[in-house]
């Protein structure tokens, strides 16, 4: 699937990367630079959440950068970064959308897609901790493409949904199985756990990918690479994910779609290696950068 080539956004040639920079819960917003600085971008005067993207916030920080980037203050690059989004109204995730991670859990391949919610709180910067929850015991990782809204969303056609998307990020759909399928009810509160979202390093714009379809994704755990896939393993691509969400609910700018995972979780391994308190875990995708992930026990 191509992506739609709209407005240019790059800055200077180099793709624009959006950012947030700081302790949880006041992180600033910034970009990263040609030459890889972060550049604060307090003086723009938003965060990179829903009113920034419902007013055409790119293209009016494109233009900002223009004449104020050289003189922004930098950032220290040992700096925590945190999500790469401001929190959303939601975040819809997609189950069982890549056709080896169906197959690989004895699934059979969906005739539409599976739907289900992340709670937002679940957000978290791209290298924070996740923790298992209480009386969790079968902690799971799943590397997945992360489409941000970047315009109000329904019943869009698929030829046209690719207009809507702001822009990609790396998301870590972390599960604890034994709430999500052992426990009677929805997979929401398997999925919902504090830290359970980390979402970056960092967004970037749909302008920068000439085929959002073919994204190599991978995740390491310990060191030995789990999930190695593409997306064009997909079931359902992104533009078919976002017309499909928009006929049953309205999709706002800055929401969050984290559209499935390729083979190789825990859960789908013959006999099951569920993560445990200090194994740290890896990931990335293709022009989205990589994010890494040490396993705590929640306090």
């Amino acid at each position: 699937m191509i992506v739609d080539k709209r407005a240019a956004l790059s800055q200077n040639g180099a793709p624009m990367k959006l950012i947030r920079v700081g302790p949880a819960g006041r992180e600033k917003p910034a970009v990263i630079s040609a030459d890889g600085a972060r550049v604060d971008c307090s003086a723009f005067g938003e965060d990179w959440g829903e009113s920034f993207f419902a007013s055409d916030g790119l293209k009016r920080l494109a233009g900002w950068l223009a004449t104020n980037q050289a003189k922004a203050a930098r950032l220290p690059a040992s700096e925590r970064l945190g999500s790469a989004i401001a929190r959303p109204s939601k975040i819809i995730c997609i189950g069982l959308n890549y056709r080896d991670h169906a197959k690989e859990t004895g699934a059979e391949l969906p005739k539409e897609p599976v739907i289900f919610f992340k709670a937002t709180t679940a957000l978290c910067g791209p290298n924070d901790d996740v923790a298992i929850p209480r009386g969790g015991s079968k902690l799971d990782w799943e590397v997945e493409l992360g489409i941000v809204i970047g315009r109000k969303a329904q019943h869009v056609a698929a030829k046209d949904s690719l207009a809507h998307v702001a822009g990609f990020v790396l998301h870590n759909d972390y599960s604890e199985r034994s709430f999500q399928l052992e426990r009677s009810g929805q997979w929401v509160k398997g999925k919902s756990c504090d830290t359970f979202a980390p979402v970056g390093p960092w967004l970037v714009t749909t302008d920068e990918f000439a085929d959002c379809q073919r994204l190599g994704l991978w995740l390491d755990v310990n060191g030995v690479r789990r999930q190695s896939g593409n997306t064009s393993n997909m079931a359902f691509g992104v533009a078919e994910l976002v017309s499909y969400l928009s006929q049953f609910m309205t999709l706002l700018p800055g929401d969050l779609i984290s559209t499935g995972t390729p083979a190789g979780v825990a859960l789908g391994m013959p006999t099951p290696v569920f993560l445990v308190e200090g194994d740290v875990v890896e990931c990335g995708i293709d022009g989205l950068g990589s994010a890494r992930q040490k396993v705590v026990r929640a306090s």
